[in-house]
């Protein structure tokens, strides 16, 4: 790990509880750029961490203060999302400078990092998030070529099981008041039905939500 520290920080709230990750794409050109992106003082942009496309990690903002990552967001009626959670951006093009694949050695150190962050922090399967979902009217991040379900599989995150109830997104935390329905919808799509992004809540994307809260309540 690099220790490449931004100065784009302040203090988390005395009472601030982190049991959020949230993962996100610099959308940049290359790891140089974006890390000098993030410790430029002028961009009010950061994350704890970054990782390269060669694995390479870099630590910028130390995890008990709050980096600036999530920007105007909310998840579950939290609006401060970056005072209660950890941001790990992956270094990639984005989807309007080249998307693609996340390479293995990337992935692999995303779940080193993972582990360790969810297991300090004891931060709930189901609030391993990306930034689509927590804002979802303005980022696509880290989008449909992500293996969230890879990233569950390694015990990071969940997957859904398809249950049988009717649910709707709010009960799992999209704000859909906030954002809209179809944003949600496809932020939704993004990370766990990546094969059809439509912004319609489908029978089968009906049946992945009801799965995620039967996982989540469990």
């Amino acid at each position: 790990m690099i220790h490449s520290t931004s100065p784009n920080y302040d203090d988390r709230k005395p009472d601030a509880n982190v049991d959020m990750l949230v993962l996100h794409y610099t959308g940049m050109r290359d790891g140089h750029v974006a890390l000098e992106r993030l410790r430029d003082p002028v961009t009010k942009v950061s994350a704890h961490y970054m990782i390269d496309e060669d694995g390479t990690v870099y630590a910028l903002v130390d995890e008990e203060l709050r980096a600036w990552h999530a920007g105007v967001s909310c998840w579950a009626g939290q609006r401060d999302v970056n005072g209660c959670s950890v941001g790990i951006e992956l270094v990639n093009p984005g989807h309007e400078l080249g998307y693609r694949p996340f390479p293995a050695k990337q992935r692999d150190a995303l779940v080193m990092l993972a582990e360790d962050v969810v297991s300090r922090h004891a931060i709930p399967a189901h609030r391993v998030l990306g930034h689509s979902d927590v804002a979802p009217a303005r980022k696509q991040d880290p989008g449909e070529l992500f293996d969230w379900a890879g990233l569950a599989r390694a015990g990071i995150g969940i997957w859904p099981e398809q249950g049988t109830e009717d649910p709707v997104l709010e009960e799992f935390g999209y704000d859909v008041i906030g954002a809209g329905q179809t944003a949600c919808a496809t932020a939704f799509q993004r990370h766990w039905r990546p094969g059809k992004i439509d912004g319609f809540m489908d029978d089968e994307c009906i049946r992945l939500l009801a799965g995620l809260l039967d996982r989540m309540h469990r």
